[in-house]
């Protein structure tokens, strides 16, 4: 009787699992990936994925999903205390927890 519970559950888990791979619940690989370096000290990841208009950034121990807004030149990030900037040039900014908005180089 305890075998078959296990073997039951056993089998609903790969049943879940793979209706679940199909469907697209799991995670997908990032197209970009990069990680910044800013001259306060400062340290971040930011995460790209496709067919995602947000940023997805770890900074200051916390992750954050920057949603995309607009702006007339490059591509500006925003969330609540976190701005991140990509100019066409591809120099990039961050401003956070109340410190000065800072250029950041690709580590």
């Amino acid at each position: 009787m305890k075998r078959s519970r296990i073997l039951l559950k056993m089998l609903a888990a790969a049943v879940l699992g793979t209706a679940a791979w199909s469907f697209g619940a799991v995670p997908a690989d990032a197209q970009s990936f990069q990680t910044y370096h800013c001259p306060d000290g400062s340290e971040f990841i930011v995460a790209f994925y496709p067919y995602d208009s947000r940023a997805y950034m770890q900074i200051d121990g916390r992750a954050v999903t920057l949603p995309r807004r607009l702006t007339l030149s490059g591509t500006r990030y925003s969330s609540g205390d976190v701005t991140l900037k990509i100019k066409r040039d591809g120099a990039t900014t961050i401003r956070h927890a109340r410190r000065r908005e800072t250029v950041c180089a690709p580590y």
